[in-house]
This record gives structure tokens, C-alpha cells and sequence, in this order.
């Protein structure tokens, strides 16, 4: 459907869906031929409670890799205004019994003029998870945190971590795709160990590219447990080039926790702008590759 600035096509709604899933058994968000996908997953439900011949298409606020998962996701979708006529008091209820339950709509909503999940974000958040626990991992948690073979120093992360945020390019923690710019703005990078001894990293940005949050989650825990100086991310981030050292971890102690947007009257203006592509220190709200392929 359409993805113009303006919203929906004639004679089209555009939906805002909020959503949560279980990156386990998906190979990522973005559809696939022969592999399973949220994208797909969705789409498909949506297709068969709707009683559709097409299917309708998903874009979303921040596309996870596989194993990813999901508590604060956005996404809309472009529905006839016949079809969301008919079915919109039943919608929720009616995808809830069609998909599988490890992914879940919790909110289906007619989005405001100017919304678009992708591009009008300001920001995402993602958690990563990790224990250093000698034991390893809580069995019932065990699919949503990292186990790290090494006692970590939760303040030399913190203190690593401070040289890494504001605006930079992130080419060096980045897999670069092509004509894509790795630049962005990095508002929050900080660690906090719980009472239950699971450490979480809390990650939030403009956008995010390729591999970004699991490459500086890498970096980060080779500092915490004392096999690189608090500087080296830092020296790394301005090599802007990929280290061999960094190592990107594995996905499943990683959630997109929240995507946060402007207020209704703003979503069109932001909308706009993050179709610029960015230069250190010009376009600041540009974004034009989003956050495609992240984390």
C-alpha cells in the first residue's frame, strides 16, 4: 500500500497496530518466501479474518532480526475503507484467534493524519538482558537473557558506555548496507543490575542500523569483564571501521521495548523530515534508511 507522506491512499484508512511478540521461532520481522516471519504471520491473519483476496501490507516502526523480540512494536497497515468499516469492532478479537501465540495485537487503532510507523518515530528503545551468574541462566527466563561466562563490572560499563552517546556514525559498529548512511543520534545507553542479578542494558535512538544494538552490547560486556579499558568502544566508535574484537552477540536477550512519536500535530512535519538522508551535524531529525534490518 501506499507509504507516501501524506498517509493513506484515496479511499483508504491507515491502521496503527500495537503489537508484541516472541522473536524465538521467526526468522526476523520482513516477510519471507519459505521462512516464518512476523510480517507474514500478521499479514496472513489479517488477510483470513478480513476475508480478503489480497494481502495487505505491514510497515513497521522498527524491523528485528531473527530471534529478536518484541514488547513495545508499531506498525500500520493501509485497509479499504469498506473493510475497516466492516470489521473494525472486531478486528482485535478476531486476530487474537487466528495467530499464533507467540505474537499478539493488542491494539488496532485508525491512526491520525501524518502517522506513519516508520517514519514518524522519534525514537526506539531496546533492552538487552544478561547475567553473569555463575550458575547461568533462570530456566524461565532463559529465552530472553544472555549468559556471560565472566563476572561483569556494571560501572565500567556505564563509564564505556557515556563516550559512546550523542550523534556519531556508527559505521564501525554497524553491517553497512549499500548507499545507507550509519549515522545517528544515540539518547540513552546505560546498564543497571537487578535484585535477581540480571543486568540490563537499556538502548535508545533515533533509529538504529544493522546489528547496532548487539555489536555495542558486545563491545560493552568485553569492557565489564576486563578485557578491554573503558576507552576502547570509544576508540573503536571513531576507527569508523569494523573491529574484529566486536563481537555481535546473540539476539535473544534483546527486546524492542518502546517507539515513541510526536504529538498528532507533529506526526506529518516528522514524517517528512526523516526521509533526509543525514550528515554529521545537518538534518538532525533525518533518517531516511529508518531503522531498516536492525539490532
Amino acid at each position: 500500500m501506499s507509504d507516501d507522506i501524506e498517509g493513506a491512499a484515496p479511499g483508504h484508512v491507515r491502521i496503527r497496530l500495537d503489537l508484541s511478540y516472541d522473536g524465538k521461532d521467526f526468522s526476523g520481522w520482513a516477510r519471507q518466501r519459505t521462512r516464518r516471519t512476523v510480517q507474514g504471520e500478521i499479514e496472513d491473519a489479517l488477510r483470513t479474518v478480513t476475508r480478503s483476496s489480497r494481502t495487505y501490507e505491514l510497515t513497521v516502526a522498527g524491523r528485528t532480526d531473527a530471534g529478536v523480540h518484541a514488547r513495545g512494536q508499531v506498525a500500520h497497515v493501509d485497509l479499504p475503507e469498506d473493510v475497516w468499516a466492516e470489521h473494525r469492532e472486531r478486528l482485535l478479537r478476531r486476530l487474537a484467534g487466528r495467530l499464533s501465540h507467540d505474537v499478539r495485537v493488542w491494539k488496532v487503532t485508525e491512526a491520525p493524519p501524518g502517522f506513519n510507523a516508520r517514519f514518524s518515530a522519534v525514537w526506539r528503545r531496546y533492552a538487552y538482558r544478561v547475567t553473569d551468574h555463575p550458575g547461568g541462566v533462570d530456566p524461565l527466563l532463559r529465552g530472553h537473557v544472555l549468559w556471560h561466562d565472566w563476572p561483569l563490572d556494571v560501572a565500567a560499563m556505564n563509564a564505556a558506555s557515556a563516550g559512546l552517546r550523542g550523534e556519531h556514525d556508527f559505521a564501525a559498529y554497524c553491517k553497512r548496507r549499500e548507499g545507507a548512511t550509519t549515522i545517528r543520534t544515540l539518547q540513552r545507553l546505560e546498564w543497571e543490575r537487578d535484585a535477581h542479578g540480571v543486568i540490563t542494558a537499556t538502548v535508545r535512538a533515533d533509529a538504529f542500523c544493522h546489528n547496532m544494538v548487539r555489536s555495542l552490547v558486545g563491545a560493552l560486556l568485553f569492557v565489564g569483564d576486563g578485557h578491554r579499558p573503558v576507552e576502547w568502544p570509544a576508540k573503536v566508535l571513531a576507527a569508523g571501521v569494523r573491529d574484529s574484537a566486536v563481537h555481535v552477540v546473540r539476539p535473544h536477550g534483546l527486546t524492542l521495548e518502546e517507539v515513541g512519536y510526536p504529538a498528532d500535530e507533529l506526526l506529518g512535519e516528522r514524517n517528512r523530515a526523516a526521509r533526509n538522508k543525514r550528515t554529521l551535524g545537518a538534518n538532525l531529525n533525518g533518517d531516511a534508511d529508518g531503522d531498516s534490518g536492525c539490532c
